[in-house]
């Protein structure tokens, strides 16, 4: 179990505040920009659809410079909100922000829900709504949408269904939600979306866990959260949130670490867990709370030219990695498609004027090309569904039975990952968002097919490794003699 005592002034707070019964938390940091619209959202739902529990709000920060937490603090006060719904609560909602400490060191997103999980569990709450602090389509109605169904419906985890753009969430569409629909059976679509209801059961299971590492303390935390919540057994469900509006990110420059955080952590719990998802065959939808809506997310640019080069320039640098992570017929077809975006990459950017690696006008500024119009500069790059699906298996394979260390086959796999992005965004450069969600769902598919390929070499590598180890013979015996 991880270290990350409270500070004796969270200690404090928490003896201040005594106990409740609704709790949200909002992890930040340089985020007062966002934080306000977030605050004032999550005040005004905790009034209007929990007016008899008694609820807090909790903003953990790293020690924004910005004055992130001073925003929390100024933001409107829970009177007015109560002015403005013509509701009067029962109880006063009570808010807090501080600034969480480290988990063995480590900071990031995790550390600072640990934080709020330990607050939660002292507080005795019912239900935890963790949101992110970034949000800009946020509103009241998503803490009774997180909410509702842990309270009402005896839920212990609500997964985020989001409506997102289709260049968006491109970790999530490739890796993390096919990959966990394969191996646990569940459609949860969106295990890394950021915003999550949980239960105080399912918060207490947390603080339990011996599996925090690292990567749990910073971005790995929400497939942490949602994988445990499913191995763990508990009632899982989603809840329809409509878009999610947040600062966007650029696949090719932004999620480099995120990827690896996540992933990492994705393939160690597997590897904790085989025995929970070797026996799984297929899967089942997850119950969805709350109405459907139809909504436009906002556009996302997405520079192709840079992730095609990127993951070219992998093939030159990694490829011994690569060779040892992969079986020798998809490292040959890992290695000719790398060639093929290499060159592709080069030639349309010859033909914009562009520097394909930096992803810039020839001048260093200026004139960046559309997402689409890049993306038909390299229309003809292909990467096939099964082979990005045997690469990630083979990839979880050499993690937990190969020689090489987690963190470098991850990182190694960064420029895969790009190159499978690439494809996804010229495949659907012409496709509506509900089209190309057709081609996340065909390649979930996918996976499913080819978990055998997985489940196979994952209990010859099993029984080779325990053959392996009843040869050695037992040192403490030979010395015994």
């Amino acid at each position: 179990m991880p270290s990350s005592p409270l500070t004796q002034a969270i200690k404090d707070e928490v003896a201040r505040l005594g106990s409740a019964d609704i709790m949200v938390g909002i992890p930040s940091y340089r985020n007062a920009a966002t934080i306000g619209h977030v605050v004032r959202a999550a005040q005004a739902g905790l009034v209007q659809y929990f007016p008899d529990l008694r609820p807090v709000l909790v903003n953990a920060d790293a020690g924004s410079p910005d004055g992130t937490q001073r925003v929390v603090v100024e933001t409107e006060p829970p009177g007015y909100v109560e002015q403005i719904l013509l509701v009067r609560p029962t109880n006063r909602l009570q808010r807090v922000s501080l600034t969480y400490p480290e988990v063995d060191g480590v900071g990031g997103k995790g550390a600072a829900l640990r934080t709020l999980f330990e607050m939660a569990a002292a507080l005795e709450v019912e239900a935890l709504v963790i949101v992110d602090s970034d949000l800009r389509s946020i509103v009241p109605e998503w803490i009774e949408l997180l909410a509702g169904p842990v309270i009402k419906g005896g839920y212990d985890f609500v997964a985020p269904l989001y409506s997102r753009y289709k260049y968006d969430g491109t970790i999530t569409n490739t890796v993390t939600y096919p990959v966990t629909r394969a191996l646990y059976g569940h459609r949860i679509r969106q295990p890394i979306g950021g915003d999550f209801g949980v239960s105080g059961d399912l918060i207490r299971h947390y603080l339990s866990q011996k599996t925090w590492t690292e990567d749990v303390s910073r971005f790995g935390i929400d497939i942490w959260m949602t994988t445990t919540a499913l191995t763990g057994g508990f009632a899982v469900c989603q809840t329809r949130l409509g878009a999610k509006i947040h600062d966007p990110k650029d696949p090719g420059s932004d999620l480099g670490p995120m990827f690896r955080q996540v992933v990492g952590t994705m393939i160690s719990m597997a590897g904790d867990n085989a025995d929970r998802w070797l026996d799984i065959t297929g899967s089942h939808d997850v119950p969805a709370y709350g109405f459907e809506r139809f909504v436009d997310p906002s556009p996302l640019e997405v520079n192709t030219l840079r992730l095609l080069a990127q993951f070219h320039a992998g093939s030159l640098t990694l490829a011994d990695t690569w060779q040892q992570m992969l079986r020798p017929d998809n490292f040959e077809c890992i290695v000719a498609l790398a060639r093929d975006a290499g060159r592709m990459a080069e030639a349309a950017a010859n033909k914009l004027g562009m520097d394909a690696e930096s992803g810039e006008g020839s001048a260093g500024h200026g004139g960046l090309p559309s997402t689409d119009d890049l993306s038909d500069a390299v229309a003809d790059f292909h990467f096939p569904d099964d082979l990005w699906v045997r690469v990630v298996y083979d990839l979880m394979l050499s993690a937990s039975f190969g020689e090489l260390p987690l963190e470098r086959l991850v990182a190694a796999f960064v420029p895969i990952y790009f190159g499978r992005v690439g494809r996804f965004i010229i495949e659907n450069r012409r496709l509506s968002s509900e089209q190309a969600e057709e081609r996340v769902e065909r390649q979930a598919r996918e996976f499913e097919l080819l978990k055998p390929y997985l489940v196979d070499r994952w209990r010859e590598a099993a029984a080779a490794r325990a053959a392996a180890q009843t040869m050695v013979p037992d040192a403490s015996a030979e010395s015994g003699r």
